[in-house]
């Protein structure tokens, strides 16, 4: 069972007129999404003929005119990734090749992120390596939401609009008056959001969970750093894949005494275990958002799926409006 929430943000309804450039696509990877930002804007999604032919290749077309207008399109390449990160890609070469006069990638999940930089001999930095995918393609501009590592957004040299989903967690934990919270990082490495997170959350206490494996086959040694006992300790991340690293982190924290546990990641990317143990009785809830769509399948009493769509409407329309993104988040 799910619950949605929404950030309290007004919609916006333009005056529509033949000098309205604003055209807003979908790819296939999450069409409610993206049709809960077109209500927002108070514009249709855009018509766009996809198909596959029989040895899996994808086709797109535009079925509307768009020359001359500034076309976003709302894409996140979640799984299947090659898929969904192919047809962005075809999509912003259709634009391209109709006339559009900016294109801007909407991408509320960045595939392929976790490899970001070189830590040993021989491998790909695929994260620069969609960047350039990305810009080849032709698109003009990016947004994207809640980066594995915000460095990536220098591997673009076009205009990229990194966004947090952030306030819309915020939103929903302060509506449930939680007492006495401690903000969680589950490794050294998400200290910096984890920091910000807590900063926004009324300046809560931050506790650090530090991991160290002594030597081959010796377990991993964890570390709690940080006082937990008899508080709501509510662990950040950008996102959930297994799972496996935030319920090391929330057995931890009930050992060190945490009165109650919530996980909060804004992309729910849920692979291979990760149900099992996100609703194996550990956690209050596990709230995340719908920037990645959670099929029937996968969803679970405590889970809780937030939508980032009025988020994502905001920030579109400021871009289209030249007005400040940034601000949003002040």
């Amino acid at each position: 069972m799910t619950r949605s929430a929404t950030l309290a943000l007004q919609p916006i309804i333009p005056t529509l007129s033949p000098n309205n450039r604003l055209r807003l696509f979908s790819g296939s990877a999450n069409i409610n999404l993206a049709r809960e930002v077109a209500s927002y804007l108070g514009i249709d999604l855009g018509p766009m003929l996809r198909k596959r032919f029989a040895d899996g290749e994808l086709y797109v077309q535009v079925q509307e005119s768009i020359r001359g207008c500034d076309v976003y399109l709302i894409q996140p390449c979640c799984n299947p990734v090659n898929d969904h990160l192919m047809e962005l890609l075809i999509m912003i070469d259709a634009c391209r090749r109709a006339s559009a006069r900016q294109i801007t990638a909407v991408i509320p999940y960045y595939c392929y992120a976790r490899a970001d930089r070189k830590t040993a001999g021989r491998e790909s930095i695929t994260a620069k390596l969609v960047a350039n995918l990305i810009t080849k393609a032709g698109a003009d501009r990016v947004l994207a939401m809640d980066l594995h590592s915000a460095q990536i957004q220098g591997y673009f040299d076009i205009p990229f609009d990194h966004v947090y989903g952030s306030p819309v967690i915020l939103n929903y934990l302060a509506s449930k008056n939680l007492p006495d919270i401690v903000v969680v990082s589950p490794d050294v490495g998400g200290v910096a959001r984890a920091r910000a997170f807590a900063k926004k959350l009324n300046d809560a206490p931050l506790a650090i969970i530090d991991k160290r494996r002594q030597s081959h086959n010796v377990a991993e040694v964890m570390n709690l750093i940080g006082d937990v006992k008899g508080k709501t300790a509510v662990l950040v991340d950008d996102m959930i894949d297994t799972a496996g690293t935030i319920l090391e982190g929330a057995r931890l924290l009930r050992e060190e005494g945490a009165r109650q546990i919530y996980a909060c990641a804004t992309h729910a990317v849920l692979s291979g275990p990760a149900i099992s143990r996100l609703s194996s009785g550990v956690f209050e809830e596990a709230i995340v958002t719908n920037t990645i769509p959670v099929p029937e399948e996968n969803q679970f009493e405590q889970l809780r799926v937030l939508s980032v769509a009025n988020l994502l409407g905001e920030t579109i329309w400021r871009i289209h409006e030249d007005s400040s993104v940034s601000s949003m988040f002040r």
